[in-house]
């Protein structure tokens, strides 16, 4: 799915991984312009005394930004390629780490009136921070990701805006990807740099550890103040404008990875799979261009039914495909030989299930009951993940037990009282055991969430 790049930090997104973040991309952006969300881009380089503007935002980044301080090549006396000395920029750029300055620098001339408000806007675009320990999809110094700006007349309606795009992050992780996830709200110290909420969804790996997998902001005036995003009020007046952002990135597909990982390779969701069914034809020599045909009409079949069906026509021994195909995740894998031609059949494996759910159907069976397995596959694989999250959540009535549950190793969350955030004890098990407050949960928000994370 993807690979280091020769470029320091950053990775490769192969084909298959990229066309798994375009069904990512196409969920999620169908469903915020359901909601009046604009797509719109803006520049990569953002001047220095622009972002410079919000001192207490662009902290949280400053030891991640990437620098541009000159803006041509030349040759030089050892007749190597190099920065010519003589084309320092009069201002520096930075390469955006995230984007609210400069989205503000535009928004503020956009916004007259309240009869501008709300004003959603978002873009789809990539984001360079300077990560020294990098990890394949989780952490990368340059990813892909969504940035959404909201820009409202009050309070209230940005604060709802903020749980609705949160929400709408649950529906595409936990309907789409099978990814079960909390949702909550961050501590104060690991809220977004100058917001004043931050709303999170949690989900659980594997391995017990926790991955933020989507956040939603509330940031009050502070950055339509530092960008001077006003707006003339019913009252005839000017206010300065409530604003929100929230992001979902290419983290998101490691999430899947580690969620639905086994020993063979990847488990796909249907729903957001780039390809729900393989069809491998087994060729011997004799009747190949016969058994290709018949793979070719079960593929169309499939699509006029509204599935995405691919055929492994490549050149290669059929049991190499199928391995190939198993490391990838595909839902449902055909195999058909001469055999299932002449009979009609097709020999049917479940990607969830492995070898003992191998069947042999009519083709006119698998058809008409596809859909309904690949819906049965989806429920699966999020059935699972949420029983093995809710197992290792615990519930901790003092801080000795959550020191405890850490002290032996156990995989998982500790549920503990709000009022032990903060506390002496209550950092030094953090700082032992390098755990972090995850979220306070909506549905229990007297509690907080605490665990080891990526």
């Amino acid at each position: 799915m993807a690979e280091n790049s020769p470029t320091r930090g950053c990775m490769t997104i192969k084909p298959y991984g990229f066309a798994l973040w375009d069904n990512i991309k196409n969920a999620l952006d169908h469903e915020i312009k359901e909601v009046g969300v604009q797509n719109a881009y803006f520049p990569v380089l953002i001047p220095l005394a622009m972002i410079a503007k919000e001192a207490d935002h662009i902290d949280g980044f400053a030891t991640e930004c990437a620098v541009v301080t000159h803006h041509r090549l030349k040759m030089n006396d050892e007749g190597k390629l190099a920065v010519d000395p003589e084309s320092e920029l009069t201002e520096p750029y930075v390469v955006r780490p995230t984007s609210e300055t400069i989205i503000g620098e535009s928004v503020k001339n956009w916004i007259q009136s309240y009869r501008d408000l709300p004003m959603k806007l978002n873009q789809w675009c990539n984001v360079f921070r300077w990560e020294m320990r990098t990890r394949l999809f989780l952490r990368t110094a340059e990813f892909l990701w969504q940035e959404g700006h909201n820009v409202f007349e009050t309070a209230e309606e940005a604060k709802s805006d903020m749980h609705l795009m949160l929400d709408i992050y649950a529906d595409i992780l936990e309907n789409w990807m099978a990814i079960p996830v909390i949702k909550g709200y961050k501590t104060d110290d690991e809220k977004f740099p100058g917001a004043v909420d931050t709303m999170t969804v949690e989900a659980m790996m594997q391995d017990g550890k926790a991955l933020q997998s989507g956040t939603s902001h509330f940031l009050g005036q502070t950055f339509s103040k530092s960008a001077d995003i006003k707006f003339q009020s019913r009252e005839g007046d000017f206010k300065h404008a409530w604003t929100t952002s929230w992001g979902l990135s290419t983290r998101s597909i490691g999430g899947l990875i580690m969620t639905h990982g086994d020993d063979d390779g990847l488990q796909m969701p249907p729903r957001i799979a780039p390809t729900q069914i393989i069809i491998i034809p087994f060729l011997k020599g004799d009747n190949d261009d016969k058994i290709l045909e018949y793979c070719q009409e079960l593929k169309q079949n499939l699509k006029q039914a509204g599935m995405r069906p691919e055929v492994d026509v490549r050149e290669m021994r059929a049991g190499d495909k199928t391995w190939d195909w198993v490391k990838k995740g595909i839902p449902l894998r055909v195999e058909i030989g001469g055999r299932e031609m002449e009979e009609g059949n097709c020999t049917v494996t479940r990607r969830d299930l492995g070898r003992d759910s191998k069947a042999t159907l009519s083709t006119n069976d698998f058809v008409k009951n596809a859909q309904s397995t690949l819906d049965e596959i989806q429920t699966n694989l999020f059935d699972a993940a949420k029983k093995q999250m809710d197992e290792r959540i615990i519930d901790a009535d003092n801080l000795a037990d959550a020191r405890a549950f850490f002290t032996d190793d156990k995989q998982g969350f500790v549920r503990l009282n709000k009022s032990f955030w903060g506390t002496e004890e209550f950092d030094k098990i953090c700082s032992d055991f390098a755990v972090t407050p995850r979220c306070v949960p909506i549905d229990t928000p007297d509690k907080v969430l605490i665990g080891k994370s990526y």
